[in-house]
């Protein structure tokens, strides 16, 4: 056990205030460069990027992404990395909306996305906690595994679904003071999340695990059963992120995910979150995902192409990766 000296205290208190202060200043940063794509959006677009019915639509993409970057959050501030929450997205949807499975309503539909993202997260968390595998590996592994499954289930087709109970959610009768009710799920995770890592001991281990896992081990921490439990967790904002793409959409496609693994890391990244894990923030990941998407929307309604959306995006966590390395060195200095 290590004690903290009365000259000490003072010193490790000025540290966490400033790692603090850094934070917000990101976070404000994040709103700023939110702000100014806003801008540029009404500027060159204005009736159609201000309109209300767009804006839900942002908001609206972001809750799916955004479920899965909170799932992300946790295992990257754990030190992990999780590339396959895109082909879980998608198996998750193709499970969910088999005829077989449709057969039991929304509750069928609902549990088997979650059950199915689960499920993943389990297989992840035993390779990498107790299997002794990379974690890269691991779910590069599942990546592929998931993606094909679900390319089997499909047969490379469109799996409609006819729930209504389903469909009706993303009508704009069920919207919520004109709020989608996706959104709300969104939000709500959001909470969760934020509330899991900074107010809970199992937010405080996530983090002890990520800075230094031999230290957390000699702690009383049980590593392996902490990274376990946090791809459970991925996988169970996997099989979230599903359901509404299924609500979204009305349909599960093996195509369904595409590239969210790139995406939620990019968001977390930018957010403030430490690759090499040790600290994490889930408003700065959040924040990360309404500028990406703020993005592609702005890109489309300019009829942009994709590859300059893919360059500006590169561009953004190229910066954004030079300024944690610049925050690490100054944090240590």
């Amino acid at each position: 056990m290590t004690l903290t000296t009365p000259a000490e205290a003072p010193a490790r208190d000025g540290h966490r205030r400033a790692l603090g202060l850094r934070a917000d200043v990101r976070n404000l940063s994040l709103l700023g460069v939110l702000a100014a794509l806003v801008a540029v959006g009404g500027l060159t677009r204005p009736a159609e990027f201000l309109a209300g019915s767009n804006l839900q639509l942002v908001l609206t993409q972001a809750s799916v992404i955004g479920v899965v970057t909170v799932g992300m959050t946790f295992v990257i501030t754990s030190g992990g990395i999780d590339l396959s929450v895109g082909a879980i997205v998608a198996l998750a949807s193709v499970w969910a909306t088999t005829l077989a499975t449709q057969e039991f309503g929304f509750a069928g539909i609902l549990f088997t996305a979650v059950a199915v993202g689960l499920g993943c997260g389990l297989v992840n968390g035993v390779l990498v906690a107790y299997g002794g595998m990379v974690p890269f590996i691991a779910t590069l592994a599942m990546l592929a595994s998931a993606r094909g499954l679900a390319l089997q289930i499909t047969d490379g087709r469109t799996q409609i679904v006819t729930v209504l109970s389903v469909l009706d959610l993303g009508v704009p009768d069920a919207y919520v003071l004109g709020i989608p009710p996706l959104v709300l799920v969104f939000a709500a995770v959001t909470a969760a999340g934020w509330l899991l890592l900074n107010r809970t001991t199992f937010g405080r281990r996530t983090i002890a695990v990520g800075g230094n896992p031999e230290a957390a081990r000699l702690a009383g921490i049980d590593v392996r059963r902490q990274r376990l439990l946090l791809y459970l967790l991925s996988g169970l904002c996997c099989g979230i992120a599903a359901f509404l793409l299924i609500v979204l959409a009305g349909s599960g496609q093996n195509t369904n995910g595409n590239l969210y693994e790139l995406d939620a890391i990019a968001a977390a990244i930018i957010g403030g979150t430490l690759l090499s894990g040790g600290r994490g923030t889930i408003v700065g990941s959040v924040l990360g995902v309404l500028v990406f998407t703020t993005i592609t929307n702005i890109f489309a309604l300019n009829n942009l192409q994709s590859d300059v959306q893919q360059i500006a995006k590169g561009a953004i966590i190229v910066a954004a990766v030079l300024v944690q390395r610049r925050t690490v060195r100054d944090s240590e200095a």
